[in-house]
């Protein structure tokens, strides 16, 4: 989305399919009581991938709803679903696979909101362009670009709509500042990483993940941080030097020209991405009346 105004955010969320049954309750609340939550953002676009989708990346697919179900659901509410598609191992063999190329015809094809594809590999990008033309892009965090003229140079790519940095770079306010107003359009910060800010092995970690995505048997990826064992924790992220808040997002962020941002979550469950939208999206004197509308509904399961 861009910032035309400098005074509204707009958050892409995770879970497209992993937590369909979360955002067919919620999104009907987000409508019908809209001031439960800050009139300061919106919801842009939706993430994710089916389960068994060799082009995925960043996480193991697991998401099992249909495909059809969860573009009428985005369609409804007018918000862009993106095919999360940032494997970063694929050969010219596995632009044939038939799963991914049906999903993203089907996305594409679509005539009410553009849908857009979260993107490492450019062999696939230049696929997809030449397949699936409706189609845009977002570079993807997966490319873990820690070097600022890197990451400079991807938003001056016109493949992209969107460019999502590594999170360490969020905090670099002066280096930020730089940028074009067309280029801070598109930048999307990833707000909630709990990964260790002093990682190493990040761009090892979504390799390996990339692997087991294309059917490859091979061991976990095994995380050296020190408090790996305890997985993720929002209040941990929150500690994150890298961690962009509400009053961050108010204070500096919209000030500056920025207007996207990126929440993570596909592989943590729907209870703490029910977390995420209550702390991003609701105020606070709102947000148990949203929590119990969303734990009571007899039709999900958070847990």
């Amino acid at each position: 989305m861009l910032n035309t105004t400098h005074n509204k955010a707009y958050f892409h969320l995770p879970g497209l399919f992993e937590f369909y049954d979360l955002y067919s309750v919620f999104l009907p609340l987000y409508r019908e009581h809209r001031e439960y939550f800050y009139d300061w953002c919106e919801i842009a676009s939706v993430y994710g991938a089916p389960a068994d989708c060799i082009w995925g990346g960043g996480r193991v697919g697991s998401g099992e709803c249909e495909a059809e179900k969860v573009l009428e659901l985005m369609n409804e509410y007018g918000i862009s679903s993106r095919l999360t598609f940032s494997n970063s191992m694929l050969k010219p063999e596995d632009l044939a696979d038939k799963k991914c190329n049906a999903l993203c015809e089907h996305f594409a094809g679509s005539k009410s909101v553009q849908n857009g594809v979260i993107i490492h590999s450019d062999l696939l990008l230049e696929h997809i362009k030449m397949n699936y033309p409706g189609l845009y892009f977002v570079s993807s965090t997966t490319k873990v670009q820690t070097d600022f003229d890197d990451f400079f140079k991807e938003t001056d790519r016109i493949d992209f709509k969107y460019v999502v940095p590594d999170f360490r770079l969020n905090k670099l306010y002066d280096k930020l500042d730089t940028l074009s107003q067309v280029q801070k359009d598109k930048v999307e910060f990833l707000c909630n990483e709990c990964c260790s800010f002093y990682c190493k092995d990040r761009k090892a970690c979504y390799e390996n993940v990339s692997r087991k995505n294309l059917g490859e048997n091979i061991p976990d990826h095994i995380c050296t941080a020190p408090d790996a064992k305890d997985g993720y924790r929002f209040s941990k992220a929150m500690k994150n030097p890298g961690f962009i808040g509400i009053d961050d997002i108010i204070s500096t962020y919209l000030p500056l020209g920025f207007s996207n941002f990126k929440i993570e979550g596909r592989g943590l469950g729907s209870a703490v991405n029910l977390e995420f939208l209550l702390y991003y999206l609701t105020k606070p004197e709102y947000q148990l009346t949203v929590r119990e509308e969303i734990y009571l509904d007899s039709m999900l399961d958070l847990f």
